[in-house]
């Protein structure tokens, strides 16, 4: 196992280098930075002075192995509009992301796995269509929208819940005050992502129960109870853990446009104001991180394959 994760490691240093080196070359495609200072008070004379001095008067290639040379010395560089250290922003952001998106996966599994094994075991009855239908409710109606109807009818309307931050300007704040602030962003995430979780451990669960030793164990007498939730769950576990590898990435993504509506103080809002403004920086420092959260996600998977199932084994 040790030398099948350095494996994996190694392996992901060249697939992070390839995905940084695609992410700049998109991303100076769609513009530069100085085309945000462009306007009457500003001379073409000092457009240029700030490109030299950015090092944007560079091909983008050139540019591209700037950074790389500045981020293997621990170094993700400047914010082009804020003059704040990359890394020192995306320190004091990811911690909201991370309990945004902690709370909607732990919430998510929560409802997800006993919703998905339940319709899958009484399948064909009314709480497995109820089920079905939830799941394509949930996946049907995009996350933007259900985070505006949430924002008119609970603060709008009724003005039970806040809207945006993550405490409130000027009170003493607290626990409760933050969990009134996670409520709609949470149940926006758990929502969107909820409905595709069970369709998929209800599918992978109905493929275990239809298995040959299942039937076996079945005819043995062995009952139905300790057929289904010792023989049967226990190999369902590898479709749960494959949920639980893939919501890491999902959540990460998901959180970019749920933080933008609810003004959430995290990665999401960050990312959406570095593209905006093109601000370099950010923009690879954010992208890098996220090509290392699927990364991680990947190979944290592997390896709980293994140990839920001791048969499998990586050479």
């Amino acid at each position: 196992m040790t030398k099948y994760i350095l494996k994996r490691i190694l392996i992901a240093i060249p697939v992070l280098i390839g995905i940084t080196l695609v992410d700049y070359l998109i991303m100076s495609m769609a513009g530069s930075p100085l085309d945000m200072m462009r306007g009457p008070r500003v001379s073409q004379a000092a457009i240029d002075a700030r490109a030299i001095q950015l090092g944007l008067d560079q091909p983008w290639v050139v540019q591209y192995f700037v950074w790389l040379r500045q981020l293997l010395r621990g170094n993700l560089g400047y914010s082009i509009r804020g003059h704040e250290a990359v890394l020192a922003m995306i320190g004091r952001s990811i911690g909201p992301t991370l309990l945004l998106m902690g709370t909607s996966l732990a919430i998510t599994l929560l409802i997800a796995i006993p919703v998905g094994i339940y319709s899958a075991v009484h399948q064909y009855s009314i709480g497995d269509y109820a089920a079905v239908t939830l799941s394509f409710v949930g996946s049907s109606i995009p996350g933007f929208f259900l985070a505006l109807v949430l924002i008119y009818i609970f603060t709008v309307r009724l003005g039970w819940l806040p809207s945006s931050d993550m405490v409130t300007r000027g009170a003493e704040g607290g626990a409760l005050d933050l969990i009134r602030h996670m409520v709609m962003p949470v149940t926006v995430l758990v929502f969107s992502s909820v409905g595709s979780n069970i369709r998929y451990i209800r599918s992978a669960v109905l493929e275990i129960l239809q298995q040959d030793y299942m039937r076996t164990a079945r005819a043995k007498g062995i009952g139905r109870f300790l057929v289904i939730y010792k023989h049967g769950l226990r190999n369902a576990l590898l479709p749960i853990v494959t949920v639980i590898g893939m919501q890491i990435p999902t959540l990460f993504g998901g959180a970019v446009i749920v933080e933008q509506v609810f003004a959430w103080p995290g990665l999401g809002l960050m990312t959406m104001s570095a593209i905006l403004q093109r601000d370099y920086p950010v923009i690879m420092g954010i992208a890098l991180l996220s090509a290392v959260v699927v990364l991680v996600a990947n190979l944290i998977t592997d390896v709980l394959y293994a140990v839920v199932n001791p048969a499998i084994t990586y050479e």
